[in-house]
Parts: C-alpha cells; sequence; structure tokens
C-alpha cells in the first residue's frame, strides 16, 4: 500500500476523546481543528481552531485551505442531524439530495459520500487508525484477567453478531452472555446500548460479583475504516463494568483503543478482559 504523504493535517472533531488523542499523538505536526458543533464535547482552546456545523461543507473546506491543509482526518462520534435545524451552506445543500439517498442504504453509504467530496476537494482522507497505532492492534490479551470458556464462547457469538448486523449496515457492536444476545447496536450508538443492558437483570448480565457478558466491537464489512472505525476508551470500560459485562471482544487491526494505558488500568481495577481475535 501507498503511504499517503501530506503536510499539515485538518481534524474534523466529533464527540468523545478520539480527537484529543490525536492531537497528541501529532506531536510537532500542524493540525487545524474544525470543532463541529452540536457533536464535538472537549475543550480544543489551545490547538488552531475553527467552528462549523456539519451541513457546512462548503465552510469547513474553506477553513482546511485557508489553514493550509493538505490532509483530512475524520474523528469521533457524530449521529445522523437533524435536517429541519441544520444549518447548511450551498456545498451542503447540493450534497444533501446524494448523501440522503446513501442513508436509506446506511450510515457507512452516508460516509462514502461525505468522503468522497473532500477527496474531489483535494484532500487526502487520512485514516484516525494510521495517526495513532504505530504498530495496529495485534491479535491477543489486554489487561491480566484470561477470559475463561464461557467468555470466550460468548466472544465468538457476539463477534458473528456484529458481523451479521454489520453486512446491513445496522451497527458495530453486540453483547453476548451466556450465549443469549442481549443487545444489538442500532442507531443509539455503544454507549446507549450499554445502559440498556445495564438495565436488563442481573440474572442475564452478570454483576459485579459474578460478571457474565462480552461487548463485540468489528467493522461492518463495507466499513469506510478510514472514517468509522470501532473504537473504545476508559468510558466504555466503565459502561461495561456497571452492565456487569465480563469483557470485550475486537477484531486485530479492526478497532480503535484510545488511551490504552488508562483502558488497561480499568480493566484490572474492575476485572474485564479486552480479547483481540485475528480477523475472520
Amino acid at each position: 500500500m501507498t503511504k499517503t504523504v501530506w503536510t499539515k493535517l485538518g481534524l474534523l472533531a466529533g464527540g468523545g476523546d478520539l480527537p484529543l488523542e490525536i492531537l497528541k499523538a501529532s506531536g510537532d505536526r500542524p493540525v487545524h481543528v474544525v470543532v463541529l458543533r452540536g457533536f464535538a464535547d472537549r475543550d480544543y482552546a489551545p490547538f488552531e481552531t475553527s467552528s462549523r456545523s456539519v451541513g457546512e461543507i462548503g465552510g469547513i473546506i474553506k477553513d482546511l485551505r485557508a489553514a493550509g491543509c493538505d490532509a483530512v482526518c475524520f474523528a469521533g462520534y457524530v449521529t445522523r442531524p437533524d435536517l429541519s435545524t441544520l444549518k447548511m451552506d450551498a456545498r451542503g445543500l447540493i450534497m444533501a439530495p446524494r448523501a440522503l439517498a446513501a442513508g436509506r442504504k446506511g450510515d457507512d453509504a452516508i460516509i462514502r459520500v461525505v468522503v468522497a467530496e473532500f477527496e474531489q476537494a483535494g484532500f487526502a482522507v487520512v485514516g484516525a487508525d494510521s495517526l495513532l497505532a504505530k504498530d495496529g492492534l495485534p491479535a491477543g490479551l489486554i489487561g491480566t484477567v484470561e477470559p475463561d470458556e464461557t467468555n470466550r464462547a460468548d466472544a465468538v457469538k457476539a463477534m458473528e453478531v456484529a458481523a451479521e448486523i454489520g453486512r446491513l449496515d445496522i451497527g458495530q457492536g453486540a453483547v453476548v452472555a451466556d450465549g443469549v444476545v442481549l443487545a444489538v447496536e442500532a442507531q443509539e450508538g455503544t454507549n446507549a446500548m450499554l445502559e440498556r443492558v445495564a438495565g436488563l437483570p442481573a440474572t442475564l448480565r452478570g454483576s459485579e460479583a459474578a460478571r457474565c457478558g462480552v461487548l463485540a466491537k468489528r467493522p461492518k464489512p463495507i466499513q469506510e475504516r478510514r472514517v468509522d472505525l470501532p473504537t473504545i476508551g476508559v468510558d466504555t470500560v466503565e459502561r461495561c463494568a456497571a452492565a456487569g459485562l465480563a469483557g470485550i471482544v475486537l477484531e486485530a487491526d479492526g478497532a480503535l483503543i484510545v488511551d490504552r494505558d488508562g483502558v488497561r488500568a480499568a480493566l484490572n481495577r474492575h476485572g474485564l478482559f479486552v480479547l483481540v481475535e485475528p480477523a475472520r
């Protein structure tokens, strides 16, 4: 694979810690942050920034060009906006019909439309994984807790379920406990899915004293991996712990772990594991 060469990165920052993790990893490399209004929920004040609605495609491109950016990275969560209240500029309005048509096929189809718009504008689209994980995400175990036979069986089934909903472009995650599918991820996202699991009877999902169940997150088969790679962090571990789950399973080189040291510490503190399985 040919490595993309670029000089200055434009970071489109949605919600969560991933954009800040990328900024930390960038070191002295120049970055301009476009803070996406209504989604970005972290402080970017020390960095070079501009602020735009996700519907201001022309404005975002103008900001990136004015800042001298020749590459763009999409980072952080962004949900489907309410078009009736979304601020859009001329370029956003022109793109909207294509995005709406693609949206009938699923979220990944919308992402491909957006990516194509920035590529046509002359920007290299850079994946967050290429900026963060120099060694990728190899197969193996993270943390000191070993999954038992039941955990491993749940991990296998959860990955199968996640693959199937991914094939249908529904979501990236699923939770299985004792062979029973407790939840699948759709438009609500992983956090809301885990909150639903936490609301189930402890006899289904386990408890702090008797943990049971595994969260699987994996890319969709049609995934645009430069934009929407599955991501976990300390908050994910805390939510899994609150739901009584035993651990998390990911696909090797198919997910991002934000703050690996913090995740490892949280896993050990709560007695959970992260199992990274080879891609199948």
